[in-house]
Protein backbone atom coordinates (compact mmCIF):
# COMPACT_ATOMS: atom_id res chain seq x y z
CA UNK A 1 0.00 0.00 0.00
CA UNK A 2 1.16 3.48 -0.85
CA UNK A 3 -0.52 6.68 0.45
CA UNK A 4 -0.55 10.00 -1.40
CA UNK A 5 -2.05 13.44 -0.87
CA UNK A 6 -1.83 16.86 -2.44
CA UNK A 7 -3.62 19.99 -1.31
CA UNK A 8 -4.80 23.17 -2.95
CA UNK A 9 -5.21 25.94 -0.38
CA UNK A 10 -7.64 28.48 -1.82
CA UNK A 11 -8.38 32.13 -1.01
CA UNK A 12 -10.54 32.88 2.05
CA UNK A 13 -13.37 34.16 -0.16
CA UNK A 14 -13.17 31.30 -2.68
CA UNK A 15 -16.54 29.80 -3.66
CA UNK A 16 -16.14 26.19 -2.48
CA UNK A 17 -19.19 25.35 -4.58
CA UNK A 18 -16.75 25.34 -7.51
CA UNK A 19 -14.89 22.41 -5.89
CA UNK A 20 -18.12 20.59 -5.10
CA UNK A 21 -19.28 20.98 -8.72
CA UNK A 22 -15.91 19.83 -10.04
CA UNK A 23 -15.97 16.70 -7.88
CA UNK A 24 -19.57 15.94 -8.89
CA UNK A 25 -18.54 16.24 -12.54
CA UNK A 26 -15.27 14.24 -12.55
CA UNK A 27 -15.06 11.99 -9.47
CA UNK A 28 -16.59 8.99 -11.22
CA UNK A 29 -13.56 8.87 -13.56
CA UNK A 30 -11.51 7.11 -10.87
CA UNK A 31 -14.25 4.74 -9.71
CA UNK A 32 -12.62 1.93 -11.72
CA UNK A 33 -8.96 3.08 -11.88
CA UNK A 34 -6.61 0.11 -12.05
CA UNK A 35 -4.20 0.00 -9.09
CA UNK A 36 -6.20 2.41 -6.92
CA UNK A 37 -7.41 1.16 -3.55
CA UNK A 38 -9.34 4.30 -2.59
CA UNK A 39 -9.44 7.98 -3.48
CA UNK A 40 -11.19 10.24 -1.00
CA UNK A 41 -12.27 13.60 -2.40
CA UNK A 42 -12.06 15.82 0.66
CA UNK A 43 -12.24 19.51 1.45
CA UNK A 44 -11.98 21.87 4.37
CA UNK A 45 -14.05 25.03 4.32
CA UNK A 46 -12.96 28.12 6.22
CA UNK A 47 -15.11 28.61 9.33
CA UNK A 48 -16.83 25.22 8.99
CA UNK A 49 -16.01 22.51 11.56
CA UNK A 50 -13.17 24.67 12.88
CA UNK A 51 -11.21 24.90 9.62
CA UNK A 52 -8.96 27.96 9.31
CA UNK A 53 -8.65 27.54 5.50
CA UNK A 54 -10.43 26.69 2.28
CA UNK A 55 -8.63 23.63 1.01
CA UNK A 56 -9.17 20.79 -1.44
CA UNK A 57 -6.92 17.82 -0.63
CA UNK A 58 -7.66 14.40 -2.17
CA UNK A 59 -6.18 11.45 -0.28
CA UNK A 60 -5.26 8.17 -2.01
CA UNK A 61 -4.37 4.65 -0.96
CA UNK A 62 -2.79 2.84 -3.91
CA UNK A 63 -2.56 -0.92 -4.37
CA UNK A 64 0.18 -0.54 -6.98
CA UNK A 65 2.83 2.01 -7.82
CA UNK A 66 1.97 1.42 -11.50
CA UNK A 67 -1.60 2.63 -10.86
CA UNK A 68 -0.30 5.73 -9.10
CA UNK A 69 2.20 6.47 -11.86
CA UNK A 70 -0.47 5.95 -14.51
CA UNK A 71 -2.60 8.56 -12.73
CA UNK A 72 0.26 11.05 -12.30
CA UNK A 73 1.98 10.64 -15.68
CA UNK A 74 -0.81 9.29 -17.90
CA UNK A 75 -2.77 12.52 -18.16
CA UNK A 76 -5.45 12.33 -15.43
CA UNK A 77 -3.48 14.50 -12.99
CA UNK A 78 -2.97 17.20 -15.63
CA UNK A 79 -6.54 18.47 -15.12
CA UNK A 80 -6.04 19.66 -11.52
CA UNK A 81 -2.57 20.96 -12.43
CA UNK A 82 -4.04 23.02 -15.29
CA UNK A 83 -6.81 24.40 -13.07
CA UNK A 84 -4.96 25.04 -9.79
CA UNK A 85 -1.22 24.78 -10.47
CA UNK A 86 1.20 21.93 -9.74
CA UNK A 87 1.10 21.03 -6.04
CA UNK A 88 3.70 19.30 -3.92
CA UNK A 89 2.60 15.69 -3.51
CA UNK A 90 3.16 13.96 -0.19
CA UNK A 91 3.80 10.23 -0.40
CA UNK A 92 4.00 7.71 2.40
CA UNK A 93 4.72 3.97 2.53
CA UNK A 94 1.88 1.96 4.03
CA UNK A 95 2.14 0.70 7.61
CA UNK A 96 -1.39 -0.54 8.35
CA UNK A 97 -4.92 -0.64 6.98
CA UNK A 98 -8.12 -1.70 8.73
CA UNK A 99 -11.78 -1.73 7.76
CA UNK A 100 -13.94 -0.01 10.36
CA UNK A 101 -17.04 -0.86 12.35
CA UNK A 102 -19.11 1.08 9.79
CA UNK A 103 -17.33 -0.36 6.76
CA UNK A 104 -20.47 -0.44 4.59
CA UNK A 105 -21.45 3.17 5.32
CA UNK A 106 -20.79 6.14 3.07
CA UNK A 107 -18.19 8.32 4.79
CA UNK A 108 -19.17 11.90 5.54
CA UNK A 109 -15.92 13.02 7.20
CA UNK A 110 -12.21 12.23 7.15
CA UNK A 111 -9.49 12.93 9.68
CA UNK A 112 -5.85 13.28 8.73
CA UNK A 113 -3.18 13.58 11.40
CA UNK A 114 0.45 14.12 10.45
CA UNK A 115 3.16 13.89 13.08
CA UNK A 116 6.94 13.68 13.11
CA UNK A 117 8.69 10.45 14.02
CA UNK A 118 10.79 11.75 16.92
CA UNK A 119 14.55 11.35 16.98
CA UNK A 120 15.76 8.71 19.37
CA UNK A 121 12.69 6.47 19.35
CA UNK A 122 12.93 2.77 18.71
CA UNK A 123 11.53 2.61 15.18
CA UNK A 124 10.06 -0.89 15.47
CA UNK A 125 8.11 0.02 18.60
CA UNK A 126 6.97 3.39 17.21
CA UNK A 127 5.65 1.81 14.00
CA UNK A 128 3.99 -1.01 15.93
CA UNK A 129 2.22 1.64 18.03
CA UNK A 130 1.09 3.36 14.80
CA UNK A 131 -0.36 0.08 13.54
CA UNK A 132 -2.11 -0.47 16.88
CA UNK A 133 -3.56 3.07 16.69
CA UNK A 134 -4.94 2.23 13.23
CA UNK A 135 -6.65 -0.81 14.70
CA UNK A 136 -8.03 1.28 17.59
CA UNK A 137 -9.41 3.93 15.23
CA UNK A 138 -11.10 1.31 13.04
CA UNK A 139 -12.79 -0.20 16.11
CA UNK A 140 -14.46 3.11 17.09
CA UNK A 141 -18.16 3.62 16.50
CA UNK A 142 -18.77 5.15 13.08
CA UNK A 143 -15.31 4.41 11.65
CA UNK A 144 -15.46 3.40 7.98
CA UNK A 145 -11.73 2.64 7.66
CA UNK A 146 -8.34 3.67 9.03
CA UNK A 147 -4.82 3.68 7.62
CA UNK A 148 -1.31 4.62 8.70
CA UNK A 149 1.74 5.32 6.56
CA UNK A 150 5.21 6.84 6.93
CA UNK A 151 7.46 9.09 4.86
CA UNK A 152 11.00 7.95 5.66
CA UNK A 153 12.60 10.97 3.97
CA UNK A 154 10.87 13.51 6.21
CA UNK A 155 10.25 10.97 9.01
CA UNK A 156 6.58 11.81 9.13
CA UNK A 157 3.74 9.51 10.17
CA UNK A 158 0.24 10.02 8.82
CA UNK A 159 -2.99 8.55 10.14
CA UNK A 160 -6.02 8.79 7.87
CA UNK A 161 -9.50 7.67 8.82
CA UNK A 162 -13.00 7.91 7.34
CA UNK A 163 -16.14 8.37 9.45
CA UNK A 164 -19.87 8.19 8.85
CA UNK A 165 -20.52 11.05 11.32
CA UNK A 166 -19.03 14.43 12.25
CA UNK A 167 -17.81 13.42 15.72
CA UNK A 168 -14.88 11.10 14.96
CA UNK A 169 -12.81 9.67 17.78
CA UNK A 170 -9.59 10.83 16.09
CA UNK A 171 -7.36 13.88 16.39
CA UNK A 172 -6.26 15.85 13.35
CA UNK A 173 -7.56 17.94 10.50
CA UNK A 174 -11.26 17.31 9.83
CA UNK A 175 -12.34 17.16 6.19
CA UNK A 176 -15.74 16.85 4.54
CA UNK A 177 -15.92 13.86 2.17
CA UNK A 178 -17.45 14.70 -1.19
CA UNK A 179 -16.93 11.34 -2.93
CA UNK A 180 -15.14 8.05 -2.36
CA UNK A 181 -13.78 5.99 -5.25
CA UNK A 182 -13.04 2.41 -4.18
CA UNK A 183 -12.00 0.33 -7.20
CA UNK A 184 -9.43 -1.74 -5.27
CA UNK A 185 -10.49 -1.30 -1.67
CA UNK A 186 -10.98 -5.06 -1.32
CA UNK A 187 -7.36 -5.58 -2.40
CA UNK A 188 -5.78 -3.24 0.15
CA UNK A 189 -3.76 -5.44 2.52
CA UNK A 190 -5.35 -5.63 5.98
CA UNK A 191 -3.49 -5.18 9.22
CA UNK A 192 0.15 -4.42 9.83
CA UNK A 193 2.17 -4.40 6.61
CA UNK A 194 5.49 -5.85 7.72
Amino acid sequence: MHAMQYEFTLPADYDMGVIRSRVARVAHLLDDWDGLGIKTYVLRERGVHGSPVNQYGPFYLWNTVEGMNSFLWGGAFQGPVDDFGRPAIRQWTGLAFEEGTATGAAPAFAVRRRQPVPDGVELAAFMADAAAETERLAAEDGAVLAAAAVDTRAWELVHFSLWEHDTPKADGDLYQVLHLSTPGRDRLPRGRQW
